[in-house]
């Protein structure tokens, strides 16, 4: 059937069968008759059943190098010297800090290279029961042919090398584990959720293979003065109720340090006053947030007889019933 496809779906090939049968395409296929690797058709059969195989020999290589394995040793060295791992932290900043930006160390353990094998793990060789490629087949028949299955090789774990003779020190490893200080920059403006990737510095790679990254991830701690929203802060400013009937300055808390503004006369418990660039630095942009101040018009208690007399006044003269 594959061969009879192979036909069909080449041109050349077709009007040579046509004319002459079996033997006008025999010479494409060799001496032993069509084999999987005289097949040129690997594009159609990955559109059909590219999933299909994907689910059955996973993901990695075409599909005839899932169902035939890829070619021996290919990419053994590169397992052998495998690549760290990366290592994950999180780091707590707080709203001044992200306003600011900041430099801050960040302290972990990690694997490290082994110095007195400078990551070798000690002396090598070719791994006697794969030979090599950290692989091994095992040919099965089926009514669809035969079929190669590949597994990891148990004694080198896919490695394709084995260590003979061992560091002492880090046991054939490579690596050891140590405690490291790394300082990490902070870019202003950050939130809850971004990450900071620090290449090369995450787990030292087994056998002299390269380091793993760093990933921090931001977290920002809760403000008890500002609440913040987006690039926008916002924070809460009361004021007396004289001051809100009359108008005036008041100081009130920004990320630069207290700051005064004005209220205008007949200001109402609730209003949202903008100051324009007190907010959070915009992290892929110019230029900063806004700071929003709402008002909150104080209602005194405990009044004194005199405060009393002069509120009930006020309210006569406002045409208030008390």
């Amino acid at each position: 059937m594959s061969e009879a496809y192979e036909v069909l779906m080449d041109k050349d090939k077709r009007v040579r069968y046509d004319a002459y049968g079996h033997a006008g395409v025999e010479r494409d296929f060799g001496p032993g008759g069509f084999t999987w690797q005289d097949f040129t058709r690997t594009a159609d059969i990955e559109d059909i059943f590219g999933d299909v195989f994907k689910d059955f020999f996973g993901s990695g290589g075409s599909i005839f190098d899932r169902m035939f394995g890829a070619r021996r040793g290919e990419g053994a060295y590169e397992s052998y010297r495998g690549r760290g791992e990366n290592l994950k932290v999180r780091l707590p900043l707080s709203l001044k800090e992200i306003a600011t930006g900041t430099t801050k160390q960040i302290k972990l353990r990690r694997y490290e290279k082994c110095t007195t094998c400078n990551g070798t793990g000690g002396k090598s060789k070719v791994c006697p029961a794969c030979g090599g490629s950290g692989q091994v087949r095992r040919v099965s028949s089926s009514i669809f042919g035969q079929f190669v299955n590949i597994t990891t090789c148990p004694t080198c774990g896919g490695k394709g090398r084995v260590i003979s003779d061992p560091c002492k020190h880090c046991r054939g490893a490579g690596r050891v584990q140590k405690t490291a200080n790394i300082s990490v920059k902070i870019p202003a403006g950050v939130s809850s959720g971004n990450y900071i990737p620090l290449k090369g510095q995450g787990n030292a790679g087994s056998n002299g293979g390269p380091p793993g990254d760093l990933i921090v991830i931001i977290e920002e701690k809760k403000d008890d003065v500002f609440e913040r929203q987006g690039d926008d802060i916002f924070v809460k400013a009361p004021i007396s109720f004289p001051t809100a009937a009359l108008g005036g300055k008041v100081k009130i808390p920004s990320l630069d340090g207290n700051v005064r503004i004005t209220i205008p006369p007949g200001t109402q418990s609730g209003k949202l006053l903008r100051l324009r660039g007190k907010g959070i630095p915009r992290l892929h942009g110019y230029g900063r947030g806004d700071q929003i101040v709402e008002v909150v018009v104080h209602t005194p208690k405990g009044l004194s007889r005199g405060a009393r007399e002069l509120i009930e006044k006020l309210a006569k003269e406002l045409g208030e019933e008390i």
